[in-house]
């Protein structure tokens, strides 16, 4: 019987989970895999570690800054660009709706980890930028959280780590592929 690497280096059988009482999308299909296509299940498990990842995320930076994902991927938005950004522009970076951005803009504003500043010639045509203590805050944050992904990823070897890159690579393409040929259909 196929093996797959736990956590801590044991094996258990491809199929069966190496984590008892760890429940999420792809639980389910690990009792019965032969029902479930080869596609689906490594779905499921791109799901499952992206959202492990993400949750352990979003409560580290709880618990270590007392912040948000959202407030930190705002401000790593900021960090990018000296002069900041239009609310419309970050929300657009973000994906986000505009009233989501000036919630959040607000919250940071507050904080003093953000300026705001209306453009004179159209007054609904707001800037926002990191201050300097922004600009520190987030560099501590962005340092840890580079420090927490790579804790993620040290149970693969680079050699693994690249060799998975270029495969998420290679399904990136073939999504948007896809995504461009159902787009180029007539409805």
């Amino acid at each position: 019987m196929k093996q797959a690497a736990t956590k801590e280096g044991a094996t258990a059988p491809v199929g069966k989970n190496p984590f008892p009482g760890h429940l999420d999308a792809e639980s389910k299909v690990a009792e019965r895999p032969e029902d479930h296509k080869t596609e689906l299940r490594l779905w499921l498990r791109l799901l499952a570690c992206a959202n492990l990842i993400e949750v352990e995320i979003r409560q580290r930076l709880r618990e270590r800054f007392d912040t948000t994902l959202p407030r930190f991927d705002l401000m790593a938005q900021l960090e990018r660009t000296e002069d900041g950004l239009l609310l419309g522009e970050l929300s657009r970076r973000m994906m986000v709706s505009n009233g989501n951005v000036t919630g959040l803009v607000e919250r940071l504003v507050q904080s003093g980890l953000i300026e705001r500043n209306a453009n004179e010639s159209d007054r609904r045509a707001v800037r926002v930028r990191l201050t300097n203590e922004g600009r520190r805050v987030f560099a501590e944050m962005a340092s840890e959280h580079a420090d927490w992904i790579a804790e993620f990823f040290e149970g693969l070897g680079e050699d693994e780590q690249e060799a998975l890159l270029n495969q998420l690579s290679g399904l990136k393409t073939s999504v948007l592929s896809a995504i461009s040929r159902r787009n180029a259909k007539p409805v």
